[in-house]
């Protein structure tokens, strides 16, 4: 499993209600965000363009 990094964000009230409401369906809070933070990730405007060997800071570091 690679290194988990915690990070804090803040919600309006409005949107912890809803993460509690998961909570009591078997969801973890931590769960529901990675996943859907996975699945928004992966989604093609969110990839890194392709390198196709002609950029100007190749080797350097």
């Amino acid at each position: 499993m690679p290194k988990l990094i915690r990070i804090m964000i803040q919600l309006p009230e409005e949107l912890k209600d809803q993460l509690d409401v998961l909570k009591q369906r078997g969801y973890t809070t931590s769960g529901f965000i990675r996943a859907v933070l996975d699945r928004e990730l992966q989604k093609p405007e969110f990839q890194p363009p392709i390198d196709k060997g002609n950029s100007s800071h190749k080797g350097r570091r």
